[in-house]
């Protein structure tokens, strides 16, 4: 008997003793509702416009407790702030930027990448309510998010 005829015969209990597979997740609806800005969309900025992301401080494995840091990187002027998070978790995310919006200048929108902690409803109503530009990047094009990438990059290495 063949490899494939002994898969046929024994789809069914293969399916019955171990389930269905896993289907692929479609983008949920807020990553359908943010517009995409890419590297090259930034020509005439002013400050305001940042762009965020999430640095986990785990070490080499990601067990366990461990902290986040959000950065959130100013486009225009580079200027950065960091925010210890505890934990992952959307709610303190907003948290972090109301705490951070009035300095040095007015925020006016935030670009963020892919990540379920950034695209939820609970970011989008904070923009929506703020008037706040969201944006996010295109998905691994670690280039669409060059300003704070280069930030993360130099906070891991210390």
């Amino acid at each position: 008997m063949s490899a494939a005829t002994i898969d046929r015969r024994l789809k069914i209990i293969r399916g019955e003793a171990f389930g269905t597979r896993r289907q692929k997740r479609p983008l949920n609806r807020i990553r359908r509702l943010v517009a995409v800005r890419t590297f090259a969309d930034w020509e005439d900025v002013r400050p305001g416009f940042m762009e965020v992301d999430l640095v986990t401080h785990s070490g080499p494995k990601a067990v366990g407790s461990f902290v986040h840091t959000l950065v959130l990187t100013d486009v225009a002027s580079g200027w950065t702030e960091c925010i210890a998070l505890p934990v992952r978790e959307q709610a303190l995310i907003v948290e972090a930027i109301k705490a951070v919006r009035v300095r040095p200048f007015p925020l006016l929108g935030l670009d963020t990448d892919n990540d379920s902690a950034f695209m939820n409803d609970t970011l989008w109503d904070y923009c929506k309510e703020c008037e706040l530009v969201f944006t996010r990047s295109r998905a691994y094009r670690k280039n669409d998010q060059a300003w704070v990438e280069q930030k993360n990059e130099r906070s891991s290495e210390n």
